[in-house]
C-alpha cells in the first residue's frame, strides 16, 4: 500500500495537533481521540496517566495569579521623622524665663473651714501686718503672717492670691500658681489671681497660659502692669499658635495624603487582578489558536456521540491516515453528516487544526466544504510526509 502525500499546509497542521498532545497529554484520554492513543501504544508508545498529566499552559495561566502581590504585602512607608519637640523649630524670645522652684507645696489651711467672726477680723489684722512686711520688702515674714491669715480664713481668695504674689517675687513660679489656683477656685473673676499666675506662667515659658491669664485679668479689671506683661508675652504666644496651626495642618494633610496613596494602591491592585482574570480567561485561544477550537469541537456532544458508533471512528481513522479515502465514505450519511458538520465549523479549506484537513477543501472531494474539486494527485515519496 503506498503511502499518502500530504500537502505542506496538512503536513503543518498534523505538526500543530502533535505539539497540542505533547504539551497537554491529557487531551489523548479524551474518547473521542481513542484511536490515536490506540495508534501511540501499538508502536510501543506510554501515555501518562491523566491525574499526572499537567500542560504547561495551565501552569503558565496559574502562576500570575501565584505572583499576584496581595495587599497585604505591600511595602509600607516609612514613617516621617516627628519633631523632637512641639516648639523645636521656634524661635522664642526666653528673656526672663527662669528655672522652676521645687519647694514643698505650701500650707493652704482647710478648705472645709467656715471661720467665724472672730476668726475673720483675726485673719483681717494679720494680712495688715504681712502688707506692712511687703512694703518693708521682707517678704519670708510676709509669707508667714499670710499664712497665718490663711488658716484662720481659708476662704478668702484674696489672702491665697497676695501670698502667690510674694511667692512670684521670689521667683518661686510653681508656688505663685498653686496659690492663685485656689484663689480662682473660690473666685473665678479674681483679676489678681489670673495677672499673679499670668506671670508666673511666663516665668517658666509657658506663654500660651500666661497671654490667656493676662488677658482676662485685664478684661476683670484692666491694670497697667498685667497689660505691660501681656504685650510682653504675646509675641511668643502668637508664634506657639501660628506653629500649633501650622502643625495641625500637616498633620490633616499628611492623612489626606496618605489616605488618597491607599486608595490609589487598592485601584491598582484591583486593576491588576482584572488584567490577570482577562489573560487567564483568553490564553487558551490566544495561544494555541485555532487548536484551542477544534478541541473544543471535539468536546461538542454531538460530535462525541458521534464518535461512539464504531463504523464512525474507524471510518475517521482511515481517512485521517489517507485524506483521499473519504471517497469511499461518500454513501455514508452518518460519516458525511459529521464531516459537513467539521465542514461548516472550520470553513472548508485551511481551516481545519490539528492535521484533519485536507487537500482540495473540505474535506477532499466534490460537494463537501468548499465545493472545490480535488486536485490530482502528485509524486509521492517514502514517507508520506512533506
Amino acid at each position: 500500500m503506498e503511502v499518502p502525500v500530504f500537502t505542506e499546509e496538512v503536513a503543518q497542521q498534523l505538526k500543530s495537533f502533535a505539539r497540542l498532545c505533547m504539551d497537554n497529554p491529557s487531551l489523548l484520554h479524551d474518547p473521542a481521540l481513542y484511536f490515536v492513543k490506540e495508534l501511540i501504544e501499538y508502536f510501543g508508545g506510554k501515555i501518562p496517566d491523566k491525574c499526572s498529566t499537567s500542560s504547561p499552559q495551565s501552569k503558565s495561566e496559574e502562576s500570575p495569579k501565584e505572583e499576584e502581590p496581595k495587599p497585604e504585602s505591600e511595602p509600607v512607608p516609612e514613617p516621617e521623622p516627628e519633631p523632637e519637640s512641639e516648639e523645636s523649630d521656634l524661635e522664642l524670645d526666653m528673656t526672663g524665663v527662669i528655672e522652676p522652684d521645687q519647694d514643698p507645696p505650701q500650707k493652704m489651711g482647710n478648705p472645709t473651714l467656715q471661720p467665724t467672726e472672730e476668726e475673720i477680723e483675726e485673719s483681717q489684722a494679720k494680712r495688715s501686718e504681712a502688707v506692712s512686711a511687703f512694703m518693708e520688702k521682707n517678704y519670708e515674714k510676709a509669707i508667714q503672717l499670710y499664712t497665718e491669715a490663711i488658716v484662720l480664713n481659708p476662704q478668702s481668695p484674696i489672702l491665697y492670691a497676695k501670698r502667690g504674689q510674694v511667692y512670684l517675687l521670689l521667683n518661686k513660679p510653681n508656688a505663685c500658681i498653686r496659690d492663685c489656683d485656689r484663689a480662682v477656685e473660690l473666685n473665678p473673676d479674681s483679676a489678681a489671681a489670673h495677672k499673679f499666675r499670668g506671670r508666673a506662667y511666663h516665668l517658666l515659658g509657658k506663654f500660651e497660659e500666661a497671654a490667656n491669664d493676662l488677658r482676662l485679668a485685664c478684661k476683670f479689671d484692666f491694670d497697667e502692669q498685667a497689660d505691660e506683661w501681656l504685650r510682653e508675652t504675646t509675641p511668643n504666644a502668637r508664634k506657639i499658635e501660628e506653629h500649633k496651626r501650622k502643625k495641625e495642618r500637616k498633620v490633616q494633610e499628611k492623612l489626606e495624603r496618605e489616605r488618597h496613596e491607599r486608595l490609589q494602591k487598592a485601584q491598582e491592585a484591583a486593576k491588576a487582578r482584572a488584567e490577570n482574570t482577562r489573560t487567564s480567561q483568553t490564553d487558551g485561544d490566544s495561544q494555541f489558536g485555532r487548536e484551542g477550537e477544534f478541541y473544543r469541537f471535539l468536546k461538542d456532544p454531538d460530535v462525541i456521540e458521534a464518535f461512539r458508533d464504531p463504523s464512525v471512528a474507524e471510518a475517521f481513522k482511515d481517512i485521517s491516515t489517507n485524506p483521499t479515502n473519504i471517497l469511499k465514505y461518500q454513501n455514508n450519511p452518518k460519516v458525511m453528516a459529521l464531516i459537513n458538520k467539521m465542514a461548516t465549523r472550520f470553513g472548508g479549506a485551511g481551516g481545519m487544526p490539528g492535521g484533519m484537513n485536507f487537500p482540495g477543501g473540505m474535506p477532499g472531494f466534490p460537494g463537501a466544504g468548499t465545493g472545490r474539486p480535488n486536485p490530482p494527485a502528485g509524486p509521492q515519496d517514502d514517507c508520506g510526509l512533506d
